[in-house]
C-alpha cells in the first residue's frame, strides 16, 4: 500500500482501542524477568555449552598493529579460542559503519576491537584477554574539535550542509537589534542500560544471531557484508532491547566478535561489550561549536537569522546536523545556515536521540531568549511573533499541521509563567529560583514498513513484523492497531517482533518507528480484512469489523468462523508518496522548567518540568508519556552533567563508565508533567500520528539553561552547565 493522499475517515478513527491508555502488553514479562534480552537466550540443547567471549580493544587511537602475541592467552585456563584482527585480515565495511568494526592492521580509534578471547566462563575469558601482548606503530592523531575546526571543510551536498534565503549579511547589518553569540555542546554517550550484546550460533554455513538491535534488516545486511556471507544465511533475532537511543541503529562489533568466536570454537558464543567499550568502541553524539546571529526590528520581528555549526568525525563520517531546526522553526525573510566537518581521530560520531535538533536547539533556544531580552519582549511572546505556517526557506510549502503557538500558550498558563520575575530577583532561602522556556521541534520522518497479520480459527489475530521494541511500547501500539482494524479486544491479539524471518519494518529510531510500523500493520490488516470479506462473500467496502464479528447489512459472522480451520493471512508494506515533499511535516512543543540554584555553591536543582506537545494522534498516552518523561530526563543530563571528557593527547574518552559519565537519577527530577494537544495530522499516515520519542528531548536543555539564567543572571553558553561555570557570577555571601 502506498500512502500518497491525505488520510480520510478510516477504521482507526473509531478510537475504541487506539488512543486508549492501555498498559504495556509486554510489561508483565519484563517485571517478572521473563523477557529475554540478547545475552539471556538459552536453547535447551546447548544451555550449558556456551562459550563466553571477551573483547580486546586497541590501546592507541591511531596507527597500526605490528605484532600480537596470543600464546599466553591461548594457554590460560578454560580458553576455547582466540581470534585476532590479524587472523581474519581485512574485512568489508558495512554500509552503515564509518569505522571498520574488526579485521586488519589499521587502528582508526581507541578501543577499536583487535581480538576476542572465548573461554568456558566470562571470568576466564576476561583474565586471558589481559595476557595478549600487542605492539603498535602509533601515529599522531587529531582529537580536539576547537583546534580541528580551523581546518573544517564543507562536506558533499548529500549532507545538505548549507542553505540560504534572501540576503542574510545585508539584513543582519541593517537590523536595529542584533545578537551574535557562540555556543558549545560536548560529546555525549548513549549510556543505555543494556550493553551491546550478542550470541552467535553456527549451523554449517548458516548463523543465528541473538542481538540487541534497533534495526533488524540494516544489521542483517551489514553483518552478512562484514563476514562475507549470503544475507539469506543470517537469521537475526532481537525481540527485546534494553535501551538504544540510536546507539544500536547500526551493526556493532559484539555481533561480529561473537560470530568469529563461535566459528572458531564450534559452539555458541556470547559477547557483551564492557561498559568502557560503549563509550570508545561504539558511537557517540559528536560535540559541536555553534555561532548564531539574529537580527530583528524593535517590534520583535526577525529579519535575519543565521546559524553555523562545526562538528568532527572520522574520515568519511557524517555531520552532527545542528542547524536543521533553524531552517524551519522561526520566520525571517533573510536566512543562512552552514555546517562544516572537521576530521578527528576519535571514535565514530553518529546518531543519538534527536541527532541534529538536540544539540542545535541547545544553542538556538538560548539565543532566542537572549534576543528577547535585548528587545525587552517576553520570551514566549517573541517566539509567537515569529511563528510561521510555511517553510521559511520555501514559502510555497506549507506545514501539514503546526501548533507551536498553542503549545506555548497552554504551557504558559499551566506552568504559571506570569509569576516569572526578572533575572536574579526571586529567592527562597539559599535558593535562587528561575523559570525557563524553550520551543521543541523535531521533523516527522517515515520509512517503509511491512507486517504480516494472521487470523486463526479461534479468532486470535497474530502480528508478525521485524519491528523492534527498545522500551518504547512497540508491542502495545502494534497490538492496539491490529485490534482496532480487526474489531477485536487487545486480549485477542498476539504480537511477535524482532525476527528477521518476519516482514521488514521501519525499525526503531528517529521517532519514525511508531507511526511507520503501525501504518505497516494497518496495511496488512487491510489485506486481511479483504481476505475475510472474500471468504464470506461480503462487499469489502461495506463490511464492519466490530466486537469480534464481521457484519455486512443484516448478516453477522464471528471472526473466528470466517477464518476457518486453515486461517487467513494478510501481508503488506506501507510505502510513502510525496506528501513529505509537498508539505513540511514536523512535531512541536513547549518545554517549561523551574530550577533552584544554591547561592553559595552554584548547585542547580530542577524543581519541576512541563512539556506540551503537538505530535498528531497519540496512539497510547501511557507509553507516549513514558517516552516524553524519559527524554526530558535525558535533556536534564545534557544540560547539567553529561559530557564525555576527551584526552586530547591520547585520543579517548576518559570518563567511559557510569561512575564518571553522570546521568540523571530519579532524585534529580522531582516533578514532570506532560500534556498532549488533541490533534491529528492526515498528511502523516493513515494513523494520523507522528512521533514523540525525540521531541521530548528537543529544547529541554535550553529551557534549563534559560531557567538558570533567570534564577542567577549568569548566562552560560557552554554545556554542561556545571557549578564552576556559575559560581563566579553569583552574589557574594558571608
Amino acid at each position: 500500500m502506498q500512502f500518497d493522499t491525505p488520510a480520510t475517515t478510516n477504521p482507526i478513527d473509531r478510537m475504541k482501542v487506539v488512543g486508549k491508555p492501555i498498559h504495556r502488553i509486554d510489561g508483565q514479562l519484563k517485571t517478572t524477568g521473563r523477557a529475554k534480552y540478547a545475552y539471556e537466550w538459552h536453547d535447551a540443547d546447548v544451555a550449558y555449552a556456551y562459550g563466553y567471549g571477551y573483547p580486546v580493544g586497541s590501546a592507541i587511537a591511531k596507527g597500526r598493529i605490528t605484532s600480537m602475541d596470543t600464546s599466553a592467552a591461548k594457554a590460560a585456563p578454560g580458553v576455547l579460542a582466540v581470534v585476532t584482527t590479524l587472523d581474519v585480515g581485512d574485512l568489508k565495511k558495512g554500509q552503515f559503519n564509518t569505522a571498520n568494526l574488526f579485521g586488519g592492521t589499521q587502528i582508526q580509534h581507541y578501543h577499536q576491537a583487535i581480538a576476542v578471547v572465548v573461554a568456558e566462563t566470562f571470568e576466564e575469558a576476561r583474565s586471558a584477554a589481559s595476557l595478549i601482548k600487542v605492539d603498535y606503530a602509533e601515529e599522531k592523531g587529531v582529537f580536539d574539535l576547537e583546534t580541528a575546526a580551523e581546518k573544517a571543510v564543507k562536506p558533499d551536498e548529500s549532507q545538505q550542509p548549507d542553505s540560504a534565503a534572501g540576503d542574510f549579511d545585508a539584513a543582519f547589518r541593517a537590523a536595529p537589534v542584533t545578537l551574535d553569540a557562540r555556543y558549545a555542546t560536548p560529546d555525549q554517550s548513549h549510556a543505555m542500560m543494556e550493553p551491546h550484546a550478542s550470541i552467535a550460533a553456527w549451523n554449517g554455513d548458516e548463523v543465528t544471531l541473538w542481538t540487541s538491535s534497533q534495526m533488524i534488516d540494516w544489521w542483517r545486511g551489514d553483518f552478512a557484508q562484514t563476514l562475507g556471507i549470503d544475507k539469506e544465511k543470517v537469521h537475526l533475532m532481537s525481540p527485546f532491547i534494553g535501551g538504544g537511543f540510536g546507539g544500536k541503529l547500526f551493526l556493532r562489533v559484539d555481533a561480529v566478535l561473537a560470530a568469529f568466536g563461535a566459528k572458531a570454537c564450534g559452539r555458541p558464543v556470547k559477547v557483551a561489550l564492557p561498559r568502557p567499550f560503549i563509550a570508545n568502541n561504539t558511537t557517540h553524539r559528536p560535540a559541536t561549536l555553534q555561532r548564531i546571529r539574529i537580527g530583528a526590528q524593535r517590534d520583535g520581528k526577525i529579519t535575519a537569522i543565521g546559524h553555523e555549526s562545526w562538528s568532527g568525525n572520522l574520515p568519511d563520517g557524517s555531520l552532527e546536523t545542528a542547524v536543521m531546526q533553524t531552517r524551519l522553526l522561526y520566520a525571517g525573510e533573510n536566512r543562512m545556515t552552514a555546517m562544516r566537518l572537521a576530521a578527528l581521530d576519535l571514535p565514530e560520531g553518529n546518531a543519538m536521540r534527536a541527532p541534529g535538533e538536540a544539540p542545535g536547539l541547545m544553542a538556538l533556544e538560548i539565543a532566542v531568549d537572549e534576543m528577547a531580552e535585548k528587545l525587552g519582549i517576553d520570551p514566549i511572546a517573541f517566539r509567537i511573533i515569529n511563528d510561521t505556517q510555511v517553510d521559511p526557506e520555501n514559502p510555497e510549502r506549507p506545514f501539514s499541521h503546526r501548533d507551536l503557538i498553542g503549545c506555548l500558550k497552554l504551557g504558559a498558563e499551566r506552568f504559571g509563567w506570569h509569576a516569572r520575575k526578572a533575572p536574579a530577583a526571586r529567592r527562597e532561602g539559599n535558593w535562587m529560583i528561575g523559570l525557563g522556556v524553550a520551543a521543541a521541534f523535531r521533523n516527522n520522518l517515515v520509512l517503509p514498513s511491512g507486517a504480516r497479520v494472521r487470523l486463526d480459527g479461534d479468532g486470535i489475530v497474530t502480528v508478525e513484523t521485524d519491528m523492534t521494541d527498545i522500551g518504547t511500547g512497540s508491542y502495545t501500539i502494534i497490538a492496539q492497531t491490529a485490534a482496532e482494524m480487526m474489531g477485536v479486544g487487545i486480549d485477542r491479539v498476539a504480537v511477535q517482533l524482532g525476527d528477521s524471518r518476519f516482514p521488514v519494518s521501519a525499525g526503531s529510531g528517529g521517532q519514525f518507528g511508531a507511526n511507520s510500523s503501525t501504518s505497516g500493520v494497518y496495511a496488512a490488516c487491510i489485506k486481511l480484512r479483504e481476505a475475510v470479506a472474500r471468504k464470506l462473500g461480503f462487499n469489502s467496502v461495506d463490511v464492519i469489523f466490530e466486537d469480534g464479528n464481521v457484519r455486512s447489512g443484516n448478516r453477522t459472522v464471528p471472526l473466528a468462523e470466517a477464518a476457518g480451520a486453515d486461517g487467513l493471512v494478510g501481508e503488506d508494506t506501507m510505502t510513502w508518496g510525496d506528501l513529505t515533499e509537498t508539505h513540511q511535516q514536523s512535531t512541536f512543543g513547549g518545554h517549561f522548567v523551574e530550577v533552584g540554584v544554591d547561592v553559595a555553591t552554584g548547585e542547580t536543582r530542577i524543581r519541576r518540568m512541563l512539556a506540551v506537545c503537538a505530535a498528531g494522534r497519540i496512539l497510547n498516552p501511557i507509553t507516549a508519556r513514558s517516552q516524553m518523561i524519559g527524554a526530558m530526563t535525558m535533556g536534564a543530563g545534557g544540560a547539567l552533567s553529561e559530557e564525555l571528557a576527551v584526552d586530547t593527547r591520547r585520543g579517548f574518552f576518559v570518563n567511559h563508565d557510569l561512575a564518571g559519565y553522570e546521568v540523571p537519577v530519579h532524585a534529580d527530577i522531582p516533578h514532570q508533567e506532560v500534556i498532549f494537544m488533541d490533534e491529528t495530522d492526515p498528511y502523516s499516515s493513515p494513523m494520523k500520528a507522528k512521533g514523540v520519542g525525540e521531541l521530548g528531548l528537543c529544547g529541554v536543555a535550553a529551557a534549563i539553561a534559560n531557567a538558570i539564567y533567570n534564577a542567577t543572571g549568569v548566562r552560560v553558553r557552554d554545556y554542561p552547565i556545571t557549578l564552576d561555570k556559575l559560581i563566579g557570577g553569583l552574589p557574594d555571601v558571608a
